[in-house]
């Protein structure tokens, strides 16, 4: 069976967890959460179940950075005054 996957050479492929006999499976779940969230793997499968017009996906990015560059700017502003 043939992926679209291709394993790089030097780098783990996919995100594994490995459990021993005596750890909890609660804590794996966690950790395998964790490194799913940090890849990204979930973000972009969601991008990608539909498709996205160019003109929306460009919207969609500028909207994001002028998000970022207000947050920017709130975050060095000074503190107003609490008086």
């Amino acid at each position: 069976m043939a992926t679209n996957f291709e394993k790089k050479p030097g780098k783990p492929f996919g995100n594994k967890v490995l459990v021993g006999p005596n750890d909890h499976i609660d804590k794996a779940l966690r950790k395998l959460k964790k490194k799913v969230s940090e890849s990204g793997l979930l973000q972009t499968l969601r991008a990608k179940e539909q498709y996205e017009k160019p003109t929306t996906k460009r919207k969609r990015k500028h909207a994001a950075a002028v998000r970022r560059w207000k947050k920017k700017l709130s975050d060095d502003q000074l503190p107003k005054k609490m008086y």
